[in-house]
């Protein structure tokens, strides 16, 4: 069972109760309990994590870190000839959180 979350800053930050109401804690609290994911969800997880700018394999908030890294899967992306490393639940969360030509998916196991 992963953690909710972990502080990863040196200065005081408000308890983890506070987040609670969190869309990043009920997904996490949801998964660890056993919870499927909606397809609004897994899109949600992977454009927070695409956009994030701490961690690749999670989500960071108010000075903690929700990991997501048991629901994502590593996927190289081609697109516009370059291609780049991501993280994403599943391919169709991808395709909807890029934006563009994308010429193709691999997913690497």
């Amino acid at each position: 069972m992963t953690p909710i979350a972990k502080k990863f800053v040196q200065w005081e930050v408000p308890a983890l109760e506070t987040l609670q109401n969190s869309r990043a804690y009920k997904l996490r609290e949801s998964l660890n309990n056993g919870g499927k994911l909606s397809r609004e969800d897994k899109n949600w997880i992977t454009r927070e994590v695409r956009n994030g700018t701490y961690f690749n394999r999670g989500i960071a908030l108010r000075g903690y870190y929700f990991d997501f890294s048991d629901v994502l899967k590593r996927y190289f992306v081609k697109q516009y000839g370059h291609i780049f490393e991501c993280y994403a639940v599943d391919k169709t969360a991808l395709r909807s959180a890029l934006y563009g030509r994308i010429e193709t998916i691999v997913e690497l196991k």
